[in-house]
């Protein structure tokens, strides 16, 4: 019986993975990663190549590149894993490369008025997903990855499942969204009981809880708050499901409402978390409790927001006034 070929170090690459849970994302980025640090050393296997190797590739990401400080530290990750978990290797030496600039910015914070104007020239389930992000504090991705069973409409709270460094917490659902959101989950809910009476009606369950749960993927609660509007292929198991919403909708309707709005800000839906962090703060909320509700790991990352609350100068009064 002849054996099947040994398969390429990339797709071992994508097993580890998918074995280790990793995001969609993080695999597409880490793929990339690997093959573009093979094609800058003239495809050689990494196996041949180490640390000097890598400081190379990563040293030029910097100085050619120019690229910004958190992409390089991606490309080290992603380099790492490779040579950790794939080809098991322990690399000698140290990375001693040129870093990459890190770059200090204020963020984009919009007033209550401006928001409101945001929020006046959506609709549908954009005007939804805006009331969310500003209203909860949610990152894009954690809003449309929502599920059903995340919702809790009783307690007033949303849950937010593997978040940024794969952390559950659990935010506020805003009073002024409830109804909307309820509408809108009808209609969901219709095209879900239509989906399940053509055979379908799964949708992608993490973590292999597919094969533990075999009838869970075709339950209600665990259907997308925001679904797509057509069926996509799962690019891991290969099953036709409906995914949830992609962001780009999103991203371009929030921007075309600033545009609409006439904001002179470059706003885009991480500004509206912004807006959401220094509201709240201005309204007298212990920085702690700001910080769990963002999800942030340290709090100077949340007091980055002190730094452009509406008080003129970080608090201080000008002579002038």
């Amino acid at each position: 019986m002849l054996q099947a070929p040994p398969k390429k170090l990339l797709d071992r690459m994508r097993d580890v993975l998918r074995l280790k849970h990793y995001a969609i994302r993080t695999e597409t980025a880490y793929l990339d990663w690997a093959r573009r640090f093979i094609v800058f050393h003239g495809k050689r296997h990494p196996e041949t190549m180490g640390t000097p190797e890598i400081t190379a590739f990563l040293t030029s990401l910097a100085v050619e590149g120019r690229v910004a400080a958190s992409t390089q530290t991606q490309a080290l990750s992603a380099l790492l894993f490779l040579y950790r978990f794939v080809l098991q290797i322990e690399l000698d030496g140290t990375i001693d490369l040129v870093r990459a600039k890190k770059t200090r910015r204020l963020p984009v914070v919009l007033t209550k008025t401006e928001v409101q104007a945001v929020l006046q020239h959506l609709a549908g389930a954009y005007l939804v997903m805006a009331q969310l992000l500003y209203g909860s504090g949610l990152r894009l991705m954690e809003c449309l990855r929502l599920r059903i069973k995340d919702v809790d409409f009783a307690r007033r709270e949303i849950t937010v499942r593997a978040g940024k460094g794969m952390k559950d917490r659990v935010t506020m659902l805003p009073e002024p969204v409830c109804e909307p959101l309820q509408a809108h989950l009808v209609g969901v809910k219709q095209q879900h009981m239509a989906d399940v009476a053509h055979g379908g009606g799964t949708v992608y369950l993490p973590f292999a809880l597919a094969r533990t749960y075999p009838n869970a993927e075709r339950e209600w609660h665990w259907q997308y708050v925001f679904p797509s509007d057509r069926l996509a292929t799962d690019p891991r198991s290969g099953a036709r499901q409906r995914h949830h919403l992609d962001e780009s909708g999103l991203q371009k309707a929030v921007r075309r409402a600033a545009q609409s709005a006439g904001i002179p800000k470059r706003v885009g839906c991480h500004t509206l978390r912004h807006s959401f962090a220094t509201h709240v703060l201005e309204a007298g909320y212990d920085i702690r409790t700001v910080q769990e509700l963002l999800g942030h790991q340290d709090v100077r990352t949340t007091m980055l927001y002190t730094h452009v609350l509406n008080r003129g100068g970080l608090a201080v009064r000008s002579p002038l006034e």
